[in-house]
């Protein structure tokens, strides 16, 4: 993702400060992990929330989120992905977190299978690290110069395609400060099977971008057209930025002036969030973040017998956030983008509001200001192992997120639930 310099500045430095403390300001220290979404009194209140679509999960008791536990390691930005032949077993993967080490320069993503224990998605066993290669590259200068000691992956993203799964994460990059690499998840990992094709992504191979790189490049994602060909999406808004991917890592020129003159621009203007202006020197601001990596789905329900998948009814689902942050504090309100699976790849639809998940925090819940709780969602997946990267309306989706760069947790939705507020372009 492409930011502008002031926004960077301010960011960066605090992006710095969290590679060797690992944490901002850390309000849940003093809690164990809960073993249930709700443990809190607070969380019990309604939630009336003007503005917002509240989501609801579609198996716990209470319809609230769900903790997710790797036992002996705390974590930060969890994913989700369904275990590829036990049932009611997921694989999660998350950033190690050390916030008792200030001193550590290696980062790891750490990984186990898992299933649910007394409300909780833990670990059945101990986590363990995934072979990630460390990169070298010495490319941060000036105010960033001392990225450039940071190791390891960074931030990663696991998400199936349509039919292998992957793994994308930032790391230190050969064309500029930090950039994004993509790896076949299943060579990180006991696949259960280890003679799989090669999908030219066996070992890490580094994303490329239309220029101009940003110093710090994060939270892109691959999709996947209707013939099969991949494709990486960089910047969502004011303007989208995507392009053809080899696999090399090499791209194509930047689509979307085509999609722009097909109809975003109007779109965009009509049903995104719009970003309030700041002062120049203040260190608050307002973004808007890639999220997640996409998936297909097919506005129809599986139930139907009618129901057939083509290219009328079937897009794109990735879900961005809009950034909001203010007395060093970051909020982030997720909002779905549907767009077309075929050339120009316009976009279908933008959520006229943002959803909320059940279960988190309003203001004065928390902190002692007006703001909610920092949700930050990291990966979407379908839940059922018999699915890949294509679902139906009716199906139910994993959301992973973080929850105040503290704890991690998910829930399950039934994925039409997130399109019910849907502005079409």
């Amino acid at each position: 993702m492409l930011v502008d310099r002031k926004d960077r500045n301010a960011r960066y430095l605090i992006s710095l400060l969290a590679i060797f403390i690992f944490a901002t300001t850390i309000i849940y220290d003093d809690l164990s992990t809960p073993t249930f979404s709700g443990d809190s009194e607070a969380v019990n209140l309604d939630v009336n929330i003007e503005g917002y679509r509240v989501v609801y999960s579609a198996s716990t008791a209470d319809k609230k989120y769900f903790f997710i536990d790797f036992v002996y390691q705390r974590a930060i930005n969890p994913n989700i992905i369904p275990h590829p032949f036990l049932d009611e077993t997921w694989v999660i993967v998350a950033q190690r977190h050390d916030p008792e080490n200030s001193n550590r320069t290696t980062l790891f993503e750490i990984t186990c299978n898992a299933a649910f224990r007394n409300g909780t998605l833990r670990c059945l066993n101990s986590s363990s690290s995934l072979p990630i290669k460390a990169e070298s590259w010495d490319m941060c200068e000036g105010e960033v110069e001392m990225l450039n000691l940071s190791r390891g992956p960074h931030d990663a993203r696991v998400f199936y395609g349509p039919g292998i799964p992957y793994t994308i994460y930032g790391s230190n990059s050969q064309f500029t400060c930090f950039g994004q690499f993509i790896q076949d998840f299943r060579s990180l990992i006991d696949w259960g099977n280890t003679d799989f094709p090669d999908t030219k992504f066996k070992s890490a191979t580094e994303l490329q971008r239309p220029p101009p790189y940003g110093t710090i490049e994060k939270n892109w994602f691959v999709f996947w057209d209707q013939d099969g060909q991949i494709y990486a999406h960089y910047d969502m808004l004011p303007k989208r930025v995507f392009a053809k991917l080899e696999i090399d890592g090499s791209v194509g020129e930047d689509l979307a002036p085509q999609a722009a003159l097909a109809g975003d621009d109007r779109c965009i203007e009509k049903y995104a969030p719009q970003v309030e202006p700041v002062e120049e020197d203040s260190p608050d601001g307002e973004s808007i973040h890639q999220a997640t990596n996409s998936l297909s789905v097919t506005l129809c329900k599986r139930s139907d017998p009618s129901c057939v998948p083509d290219e009328g009814n079937t897009f794109i689902l990735t879900i961005f956030q809009y950034k909001r942050y203010y007395y060093f504090h970051s909020v982030y309100d997720p909002y779905v983008m549907l767009f077309e699976q075929k050339a120009p790849f316009k976009i279908h639809g933008i959520s006229t509001k943002p959803f909320w998940i059940h279960g988190r925090w309003k203001p004065n819940e928390v902190r002692s200001w007006n703001q909610t709780e920092m949700f930050y969602i990291t990966s979407m997946s379908w839940k059922s192992n018999r699915q890949k990267y294509h679902g139906y309306v009716d199906d139910v989706v994993f959301l992973g997120f973080g929850i105040e760069d503290s704890m991690t947790a998910g829930i399950d939705v039934v994925v039409g639930d997130l399109l019910m507020d849907l502005g079409h372009c």
